[in-house]
């Protein structure tokens, strides 16, 4: 069965003098300020389409691996997963830097940078983001 989740932007005023918000309307959990200076500058307490992508990029290759440890027979402890979006002004975005630590009982380094490889291809986020370069840094730790 398919889903559709639903967010929604507002912005007033021009891109760079403007503001926004944007809301993330499927779940209801709240409505987050934009400005293009939170973009392409410091945060400020604000959010942008690069942390955004970085939460759901972090959150699907987190549960795309578990799934795999578990289908190869061993189920993770733990996942902890970052994700840096690198955004360029004028060009775009450049690259996504994931980086995972996890604990495994049962399995060597060799088999978990495998498998975290694995799920860094069949994540469906990183299927979506596949124009841009995704480097993975996968570490056992615990």
């Amino acid at each position: 069965m398919a889903t559709t989740r639903t967010a929604a932007a507002h912005w007033e005023g021009s891109l760079k003098e403007g503001a926004g918000e944007v809301t993330l309307q499927s779940s209801g959990i709240g409505t987050y300020a934009v400005t293009w200076a939170s973009r392409a500058e410091e945060a400020n307490g604000k959010t942008s389409p690069e942390e955004l992508i970085a939460a759901a990029h972090s959150t699907c290759f987190s549960m795309a691996l578990s799934n795999a440890l578990a289908q190869a027979g061993t189920p993770p402890t733990t996942i902890d997963t970052s994700a840096s979006v690198t955004f360029q002004p004028g060009t775009g975005i450049t690259g996504i830097a994931l980086s995972v630590v996890a604990d495994v009982p049962g399995m060597t380094a060799e088999q978990f940078e495998e498998a975290a490889q694995g799920a860094k291809q069949g994540c469906p986020v990183s299927q979506a983001l596949a124009a841009v370069p995704i480097t993975l840094e996968a570490r056992l730790g615990g």
